[in-house]
């Protein structure tokens, strides 16, 4: 089994929580605080985003933490450097977030090598094709790698079980339509989507996209829907953001500690 599946299926707490970090946001330094401050609160792994100029899944949150990110040149090469330094400290695994454009630039047998001797775990990327994921997915599983596929809103049941065959490890299940970022609910159709997944596999499932505070994730626990962990990442990004003017991270360790709190034990 693979890093990030044995992590959260390993979970004492009814899901696992994956906050969600631009890294160079507000800058490389004070990210490296964050993931030591999330991991020592009990973040179970910790999702780390590469900054990218054309970020379609992103909402305007993650896209302006993206944008201050690169104009301090936050690239691919910063990134690594950064987990490489911090993960031989850190018992949340981590996995990176990367649009597939800067993988095919770099290449991907290097990117995905470079990532492996920085110590990463995991791999997201939001626009994979699924009809192109063969090659990446053999690379990454070379590598000890966990390539996570997504499941969107849409995606009927025929292209949840392709999704499904296909998926290595995790399955990131998208909450709602759109990109990242706050919503007030999320839509109704996520216990069917789990319900079909489910019943196709038993491979972990991650749910993320709008999930904000601590009273949604208590009411998405309550509907026992079988979810294997949260990822929460634009709540994380304001936390981040209020916290810049005094530079006093400690109020987003409290609400990581507060977000364990709602999802509860087993």
């Amino acid at each position: 089994m693979f890093t990030i599946s044995e992590t959260i299926s390993s979970v004492e707490t009814r899901s696992a929580l994956i906050p969600f970090l631009t890294a160079g946001y507000p800058d490389l330094a004070v990210t490296a605080e964050i993931i030591y401050l999330l991991d020592k609160k009990g973040a179970n792994a910790i999702e780390l985003g590469i900054p990218y100029s054309d970020a379609l899944a992103d909402g305007v949150v993650i896209q302006e933490s993206s944008r201050i990110a690169l104009e301090q040149r936050t690239y691919i090469d910063q990134v690594l450097k950064l987990v490489k330094q911090v993960s031989p400290s850190v018992r949340a695994p981590i996995i990176i977030f990367t649009y597939y454009n800067p993988i095919l630039c770099r290449g991907l047998d290097i990117f995905i090598k470079e990532m492996a001797e920085s110590g990463a775990k995991g791999l997201v990327v939001p626009d994979l094709p699924l009809e192109e994921s063969d090659y990446l997915i053999s690379v990454c599983s070379n590598y000890a790698i966990e390539l996570i596929l997504f499941v969107s809103p849409t995606s009927s049941e025929n292209r949840i079980k392709a999704i499904v065959s296909k998926a290595p490890g995790c399955i990131y299940l998208v909450s709602s339509c759109g990109v990242t970022g706050l919503r007030d609910t999320i839509d109704s159709n996520v216990q069917e989507l789990v319900r079909n997944i489910k019943k196709s596999t038993n491979k972990c499932v991650m749910l993320g996209f709008g999930i904000s505070n601590e009273d949604q994730v208590s009411k998405l626990m309550d509907l026992q829907l079988g979810i294997d962990a949260i990822v929460m990442g634009s709540a994380f990004i304001n936390k981040i953001t209020d916290s810049t003017k005094d530079k006093n991270y400690e109020e987003i360790g409290s609400f990581c500690e507060s977000i364990k709190d709602a999802i509860g034990t087993k």
